[in-house]
């Protein structure tokens, strides 16, 4: 991924460096393994451990590996220089390379879990921070883009919460799902290897053993695992697309904080743009692009083929980069979200009372008039508000038919706001606990 878009702590999961350590010690955990099996002789095993502090030479596998075609031979190549030849010579001992490469990319997606997890948790506390501040800030609820009933800003964090909470519970399952490592030989029947050495290095890598693998570990654990992250890109965008909304000039019940210096056009210099949640909906786009490949990489033929490891190659760093520099982005931009509460009612109140329509409605019926009947009272009286830019309120009150139904106290009334409002309690209870 582009500098741009990534943070250090996750670039570093994906470096090359960090690969190559990884499989030196898959490698020298499982000739601990064959040692205590006597396969091997134990001083071989412990001269693996001569290079557990060697930087090794990216450059100089790469150069290998120009000769060899072949990744991990060209790692072996690199290590046996480091420890001697002799020493080296019952390292990978039955395996093969799948073994190495596939317990390595699920020990990054796990280490990589770990790091969005925190990044959920941040996004988790911003919300409900925000919520509990704006719990009672009335503004109107939209449906189709048009005022519908009044809510509150702190439902809106709220709802934002519990699905982000989802997340955090489908990520957590993702990362138990990708947990496996598999140490089980050419087309994974052990014939080569004792399943001892797999358990012994899933357990030194904290993973668990595959229960089956053929020569790979299945792939719909990585379906399942870029799927997930797939959603929490989607909630990521949802949030986004509320405050770019909010934030357009005639709507104006938000914005994302804009610091002294920043600039909004090279054109226009009154322009404060919504740059950071449109940012995140184009990020979005490019998490959710790993789920596709991803699901069809499940589909290999018999024990292994490579058409899924060039894809992997690339989603796993870009995806689990980019989430993570979302993710906290999004923390941030939520933090330092500016509320407008004023714009709120004001928004609210701009088409006279109109959004209480349902409550007439219901109030008429209760009063004995049919549900057609008091439709077409209430929709007549509204049509006046959006044509002529009346009152709704008055315009009830001068109908001799609404009147005739519930008394002017009774009409009054059900233009009280706090009718809406009185569950939020409740709701609040339900997402955040008692």
């Amino acid at each position: 991924m582009i500098p741009r878009y990534s943070r250090k702590e996750m670039v570093d999961i994906w470096e090359p460096a960090t690969k190559f350590k990884i499989w030196y010690e898959i490698e020298a955990h499982a000739c601990d393994a064959q040692a205590e099996l006597g396969v091997i002789p134990k001083a071989n095993a412990e001269a693996v451990w001569k290079a557990k502090d060697v930087a090794f030479d990216v450059a100089r596998i790469d150069e290998i590996e120009a000769v060899t075609k072949h990744d991990v031979i060209a790692f072996l190549t690199h290590l046996a220089e480091h420890i001697g030849a002799d020493e080296a010579r019952f390292v990978h001992q039955g395996m093969t390379s799948s073994d190495v490469l596939d317990t390595t990319l699920n020990v990054q997606l796990v280490r990589a879990s770990d790091i969005l997890l925190a990044d959920l948790d941040r996004v988790l506390a911003a919300l409900k921070k925000r919520a509990y501040e704006h719990k009672d800030t009335v503004r109107i609820g939209r449906s189709h883009g048009i005022h519908a009933e009044p809510t509150t800003m702190g439902l809106t964090f709220a709802r934002f919460y519990a699905e982000m909470d989802r997340n955090r519970r489908r990520l957590q399952a993702a990362r138990e799902e990708i947990a496996t490592g598999a140490i089980s030989g050419a087309v994974g029947t052990f014939a080569n290897i004792d399943p001892y050495v797999e358990e012994h290095v899933c357990k030194m890598m904290g993973l668990r053993p595959e229960p089956i693998s053929t020569q790979v570990i299945p792939r719909d654990r990585h379906a399942m695992f870029f799927a997930t992250l797939g959603v929490v890109g989607s909630s990521m965008e949802n949030i986004a697309i509320e405050i770019r909304h909010m934030q357009r000039t005639e709507v104006l019940e938000a914005e994302e904080f804009f610091s002294p210096g920043q600039k909004g056009s090279s054109a226009m210099p009154h322009k404060r743009n919504p740059v950071l949640s449109e940012n995140l909906t184009g990020l979005a786009r490019l998490v959710r692009m790993s789920v596709v490949p991803a699901l069809e990489n499940v589909a290999l033929w018999h024990e292994r083929d490579i058409s899924h490891s060039s894809v992997e190659r690339g989603i796993g760093p870009d995806t689990t980069v980019t989430l993570d520099f979302a993710l906290n982005r999004l923390a941030g931009l939520i933090e330092k979200l500016v509320i407008y509460p004023e714009n709120m009612l004001k928004n609210l109140n701009k088409f006279k009372g109109l959004v209480m329509s349902q409550r007439v409605l219901l109030a008429l019926t209760q009063a004995g008039v049919s549900r057609e009947d008091a439709y077409r009272l209430v929709q007549r009286n509204a049509m006046k508000v959006w044509e002529k830019g009346a009152d709704f309120k008055t315009e009830l009150l001068a109908d001799p038919e609404v009147t005739a139904a519930l008394s002017p106290a009774e009409i009054e009334e059900k233009f009280d706001l706090g009718y809406h409002t009185k569950h939020v309690d409740t709701i609040f209870r339900r997402v955040f606990g008692e």
